[in-house]
């Protein structure tokens, strides 16, 4: 690190250089797309399966709870207790998986870590042993009568149920979805991705089965290997393990839809709540993959995105208006929100002062110290995406869905290249979209 006189702390180029560079080795098995990263670096494997599908409503319940059951048993460990046992048999090795949204895209993310086999005395490679778990739990289910198992599916619909009924007794996450559903209400992105409750009735033995092998065989699928290994040494591992009926790649179709703002949209929902949440969703003209994502993180991260943001100093610190104030970017859907806990009586004045900063991005009212500190906050995060092994699988596959070519030094270097006139330019075209308050039942605002 160096100090520039015209911007504070800035990177080297020399420190860029001298960062790690990560080269993905790629191919293809029937469709299939595989990555892996040799390297040293770590002392387990670390394994990824992405598999996507487009938000549907006809679909999104079902896809949410196919890996909720697929962790119950799979075809050579059908009971959930010889499946768990198997994992510690790989020394420990972990599994687990994440639903969630990438722009109008749910995605399932199947994670798997076993250690190396140096560090053991396995008489097998312990990597085709976690291959061979993960590829049979996605591919090759418990199944009874052909199907999936139907005791599996009643009970792991009821977890959905919990999760989805846990979003409504959170009241800060219920606001930040209702905002969500509010902004982009004639779009996919108003999707849950655990989907919907009253779709969970419906789903059964029989449609979940028909609901999976559908997912498995027209859903794009990434699978990620990052350790000591080589493409050469996990392609006939991936072509045995994951069996799967088909011969064509599937590719995502990830484009932002960045809709004009004509009217500002306003809505206020009463429940039983002792304070109010002010949130708000916002239009950023920008993607992940297009140049000028490096001035919107930079325009996040000095709205709200970090405790020296503008948000948290003038909303909360100086006013007083906020228990909380932050602000979120979806650089992959082009939008942008704001979350803030407030007293119910202080709406007016919240939402005038929220207004004020985004005006004062827009006029180019940016310190150097916002500007210093949320490049620090920001480089400093990416940096240290390269010491874990799920972040950089995260990095890249992120740069597949957007068609970007970037890598973690480059971003880097275009935060620290990033001006205020850049972030003044990206704020001009930063529209308000919506205003979801979330009041008391009582009256109040």
């Amino acid at each position: 690190m160096e100090q520039n006189r015209k911007g504070g702390i800035a990177m080297s180029r020399g420190v860029v250089a001298a960062m790690k560079e990560i080269q993905f080795e790629r191919g293809t098995v029937r469709g299939v797309r595989v990555h892996v990263l040799p390297t040293d670096q770590f002392k387990t494997f670390a394994i990824s399966a992405y598999v996507g599908r487009p938000l549907e409503e006809d679909s999104v319940t079902s896809t949410a709870l196919i890996p909720f059951v697929l962790r119950r048993g799979s075809k050579s460990y059908p009971e959930t207790k010889q499946f768990r046992e198997r994992l510690d048999d790989l020394y420990g090795a972990g599994f687990g998986f994440d639903v969630y949204k990438r722009g109008d895209y749910q995605m399932v993310q199947f994670r798997m870590d076993v250690i190396h086999d140096d560090f053991v005395s396995s008489p097998e490679s312990l990597l085709g042993q976690a291959l061979q778990f993960l590829g049979e739990a996605v591919t090759q289910p418990a199944r009874e009568d052909g199907k999936l198992v139907r005791k599996y599916i009643e009970t792991e619909k009821a977890t959905v149920r919990k999760k989805l009924e846990a979003i409504i007794n959170d009241k800060i996450r219920y606001a930040a979805e209702r905002c969500i559903e509010e902004m982009c209400s004639g779009e996919p992105y108003r999707l849950h991705p655990l989907g919907k409750i009253e779709d969970l009735a419906g789903l059964d033995d029989s449609s979940l089965s028909a609901a999976y092998g559908s997912w498995l065989k027209q859903a794009p699928i990434d699978i990620y290997v990052v350790g000591d290994t080589t493409l050469e040494d996990v392609l006939p591992l991936v072509s045995q393990y994951f069996v799967i009926e088909r011969t064509e790649e599937t590719a995502y179709n990830l484009k932002a839809d960045h809709r004009q703002v004509h009217e500002v949209k306003e809505v206020v929902e009463r429940l039983d709540v002792n304070q109010g949440k002010l949130n708000m969703g916002l239009r950023i003209p920008t993607s992940y993959g297009d140049d000028t994502y490096p001035a919107a993180l930079m325009y996040n991260g000095i709205l709200g995105g970090y405790p020296h943001a503008k948000l948290f100093t003038n909303v909360r610190e100086k006013a007083s208006l906020a228990y909380y104030a932050s602000s979120r970017l979806d650089g992959h859907k082009g939008i942008l929100t704001i979350q803030s806990g407030i007293e119910i009586a202080n709406y007016e004045k919240a939402v005038a002062i929220i207004k004020e900063q985004l005006q004062a991005m827009k006029e180019g009212r940016i310190s150097e110290t916002e500007l210093q500190q949320t490049k620090a906050m920001i480089t400093g995060h990416l940096r240290e995406l390269q010491d874990s092994a799920f972040e950089l699988i995260a990095f890249d596959f992120n740069n597949r869905l957007s068609g970007a070519e970037r890598t973690v030094p480059t971003l880097i270097q275009a935060i620290e290249n990033t001006t205020p006139a850049h972030i003044q330019d990206m704020a001009d075209r930063v529209a308000l979209d919506t205003i979801y308050f979330l009041t008391d039942s009582k009256g109040g605002q």
